[in-house]
C-alpha cells in the first residue's frame, strides 16, 4: 500500500461551509472550544510552528493590529501543532493578547478537519479562515508556508461581514 507522503494539504474547507466545532487546550488545564464565540466573527489563524520567524512575525502582527480586529467584533485564536508548554512560552516571549490553542494530541487532528494539515511534515499549513457570527467559513486564505500572508485579507473579510450584516 502506498501512503501519501505530500507536504500539500488537502484541500481547505470552502466558503460557506459550516467551520467544525473544536475544544483544544490553551494550557495544560484550560481548554477554547470554538462554539463559545458564536455570536461572533472569529479568525482562525493556522500556522507550522511557534518559534520560526515568518510564524513569529505573523502572530506578533496579529497582536499588535487587534485592536482593529475586536474593533470588527472579532476574536482570534491561534492554532498549531505545538504543545501547551511550548505556545505558553512563544506567548509570554511575544506578549501575544491572544489564545493559541494546541492541535497536539492527536497530532493535526483539527488541522485535518479543516483541510489544512502538512502530512509529508507533520504540521499545519499557514492558512486563515474568517466565520462569520453564526460559525460559517466566510473566507479562506493558504499562504506559501514560507510567506506571511500579513492582515490585509482578513480586514477586508471582516469589513464585507459588517457590510452584508447592514443590508440584510
Amino acid at each position: 500500500m502506498k501512503h501519501n507522503t505530500s507536504s500539500a494539504p488537502n484541500s481547505p474547507l470552502p466558503e460557506g461551509q459550516p467551520a467544525p466545532d473544536f475544544t483544544l487546550h490553551t494550557t495544560p488545564d484550560q481548554t477554547v472550544a470554538l462554539r463559545d464565540f458564536r455570536g461572533q466573527p472569529v479568525i482562525l489563524a493556522f500556522y507550522p510552528a511557534d518559534w520560526s520567524p515568518v510564524c513569529g512575525d505573523q502572530m506578533v502582527l496579529y497582536n499588535e493590529i487587534l485592536p482593529e480586529f475586536r474593533r470588527h467584533n472579532a476574536a482570534l485564536i491561534g492554532i498549531s501543532v505545538d504543545g501547551v508548554w511550548c505556545h505558553l512560552a512563544f506567548a509570554r516571549d511575544r506578549k501575544l493578547q491572544f489564545p493559541l490553542v494546541s492541535d497536539f494530541e492527536p497530532k493535526g487532528r483539527i488541522a485535518k478537519t479543516y483541510g489544512v494539515y502538512r502530512h509529508g511534515d507533520g504540521v499545519c499549513e499557514r492558512a486563515l479562515f474568517v466565520l462569520n457570527s453564526e460559525g460559517v467559513i466566510h473566507w479562506r486564505h493558504v499562504s506559501p508556508i514560507g510567506v506571511n500572508p500579513g492582515a490585509d485579507g482578513i480586514l477586508t473579510a471582516l469589513e464585507s461581514l459588517e457590510m452584508e450584516g447592514a443590508t440584510s
